[in-house]
């Protein structure tokens, strides 16, 4: 049954929660709810599975924590979660555990966040000692499945976010074995930007009669640009105060809002550039009402030209003055790249996102880009040359604006001599340039290095990719996965552009593709599409990573289990020009 979202959203008042719940959304300042949030909030209340089709942003994680935590016991509760929650990503796991445990503190609501990456042993401890609701990425599930560390005897909800991204990601196998381990009345809501032919298959298999719910992109008019223009700029956590002062330079905002993490980076950045001569703001959790009002009333009238906050402390404002928002560190998931970049760009008025990455995000760049829609452009950081010549042109402007104006004034008083002793083109010349001096002096001794070109190798990205999809330049094209003999010395492991990693096991623990896959995307980062061939045998495995990425791979999946246990992980060295471990080695040519 399809069902259109109310066209009306109303309050938070009107929908049937607990007063804790209302309280506990009432201190993070939501005051409506989105249209998702008001039709799927009572559906999933009444128990009936939902398909919600909606892009992320529009605030699917209330939509199916609030219910969750609506239908909690009070008093002592069992020890096995009533809920679980399924998600692509480490970091979005940890983003829904937060986001279910603030709604749900005055509850006493017990959520836990199980991804690979993370000690398992800790992860078990808690299990053991009892939790109301499990936030998980599926990899990790079937590991505690595997070791009887997760029971889900007792749940009621099951949540399935980002249902395309975890079939990109390669684990519909681990869905469909998890979901075959639910109780069989169980409720299961589900959540996905898109619905493929896989997923609405495996909705017809799993869920019962379910009510859909569909929340239609916001249309563009046709040929009109875009409100906010996107841009990303590659630069290491170090040298990140240094490389927003070029960009600020630049771009010459009006008011600007800088996304932290924690409250701990909002002061340090807000030092460092206070120390660099800007008039910025601090903006967290840690202050009190009065002195946040004085933050908000300085940013309005102009004193303060930037603020730098967290999620949390920036939930709610509505300043009319910002033209820029500024992404501190990659956001952890779409959704709140989303609800960040949209606090400019209101009411029909222009505004720049600007997000700074290190390299090895650049895949997850991408992954936003392709669930938002948007195109994000990777910019090379300005140099101080251009950034004189920037500024040197704004004085020029000036200069220009107030002959026009014809409001120049005789020589002011001590400057006489000057006009006595040079001609006054050349003093004019040479005013400007010290204008144009002083542009930099915010930006110290700083030497930072412009890492754009080495992620790019070698070209500048001017966004010509279509939106939502990675630049083919920098993705290598899918391989077909061959086995045993289809195996040829022509791979592209061997061209230079993917290498084959050795994987210890094999066909003697049940390995499949999916597992590879699913692990290397969950632990690693990597897109599904980013693997290569896979070839298992009985005993050990290869698999083709993108070169670049390979140490990373192999590090993150040797902290991790596959399959519930550790393995090898390295290099293959049939590639590397040195027999496997195991192999014979040639004999010897006989002598004479």
């Amino acid at each position: 049954m399809h069902v259109p979202p109310a066209a009306e959203p109303g309050r938070f008042e009107d929908l049937d929660l607990r007063p804790e719940l209302h309280h506990a959304l009432a201190l993070l300042g939501y005051e409506e709810p989105t249209p998702i949030q008001s039709t799927a909030i009572p559906a999933v209340l009444s128990g009936i599975d939902v398909v919600g089709r909606a892009a992320t942003g529009t605030g699917k994680t209330a939509a199916f924590a609030l219910p969750i935590l609506q239908l909690l016991g009070e008093g002592r509760r069992p020890k096995d979660p009533v809920a679980l929650v399924l998600v692509p990503t480490r970091e979005l796991a940890l983003q829904v555990c937060e986001a279910m445990a603030q709604y749900g503190r005055q509850l006493g609501a017990r959520v836990l966040a199980v991804y690979g990456g993370a000690p398992i042993g800790r992860q078990w401890k808690t299990l053991e000692d009892g939790v109301d609701i499990v936030v998980a990425t599926p990899g990790r599930a079937m590991d505690h499945l595997r070791r009887g560390s997760l029971s889900l005897a007792g749940l009621r909800t099951v949540v399935l976010d980002e249902a395309d991204e975890m079939f990109e990601r390669g684990f519909a196998e681990d869905i469909e074995e998890i979901l075959s381990q639910t109780p069989e009345h169980r409720q299961t809501v589900l959540f996905s930007a898109t619905m493929p032919p896989r997923i609405d298959g495996m909705i017809r298999r799993h869920l019962r009669d379910p009510l859909r719910i569909e929340i239609a992109a916001e249309a563009t008019v046709e040929g009109e640009a875009p409100k906010v223009t996107q841009k990303a700029y590659v630069v290491r956590r170090s040298d990140r105060a240094a490389a927003l002062a070029r960009i600020l330079e630049l771009e010459s905002p009006v008011a600007t809002l800088v996304f932290c993490r924690t409250r701990t980076d909002v002061d340090d950045l807000t030092e460092e550039l206070n120390g660099r001569g800007y008039r910025a703001e601090a903006l967290h959790g840690g202050l009190g009402q009065e002195a946040r009002d004085r933050v908000m009333s300085r940013l309005r009238a102009g004193t303060a030209e930037l603020l730098i906050a967290t999620d949390v402390a920036a939930r709610g404002l509505d300043v009319d003055v910002l033209s820029h928002v500024v992404n501190a560190e990659l956001p952890t998931s779409p959704e709140i790249y989303t609800h960040r970049i949209g606090r400019v760009g209101r009411a029909g008025r222009e505004g720049v996102a600007i997000s700074l990455f290190d390299p090895r995000q650049h895949n997850q760049l991408r992954f936003i880009e392709r669930v938002t829609g948007c195109s994000i452009t990777i910019e090379a950081l300005p140099t101080v040359a251009q950034l004189r010549a920037a500024h040197l042109g704004r004085v020029a402007d000036e200069v220009r604006q107030l002959l026009d104006a014809g409001d120049v004034d005789g020589v002011p008083a001590g400057l006489e001599a000057l006009f006595d002793e040079h001609d006054a083109a050349k003093v004019a010349m040479a005013a400007l340039q010290l204008a144009a001096r002083h542009a930099t002096e915010r930006l110290g001794d700083d030497n930072v290095e412009d890492l754009a070109a080495r992620l790019l190798g070698g070209r500048q990205d001017r966004g010509r990719e279509k939106p939502g999809r990675p630049d083919r330049a920098t993705r290598p094209e899918r391989a077909t996965r061959p086995t045993g003999s289809d195996r040829s010395s022509g791979t592209r492991a061997e061209q230079g552009g993917m290498v084959k990693l050795y994987v210890g096991i094999g066909h003697n623990v049940g390995l499949r593709p999916g597992d590879l896959v699913g692990a290397i995307a969950n632990e690693a980062g990597l897109r599904g599409a980013d693997v290569g061939s896979i070839d298992i045998k009985d005993r050990f495995s290869l698999v083709e990573v993108p070169a670049g990425r390979a140490d990373q791979v192999i590090k993150a999946l040797r902290a991790s289990t596959i399959k519930g246990s550790k393995t090898v992980i390295r290099r293959d060295r049939d590639v590397e020009g040195s027999p496997r471990a195991g192999a014979r080695p040639k004999p010897r040519p006989k002598k004479g």
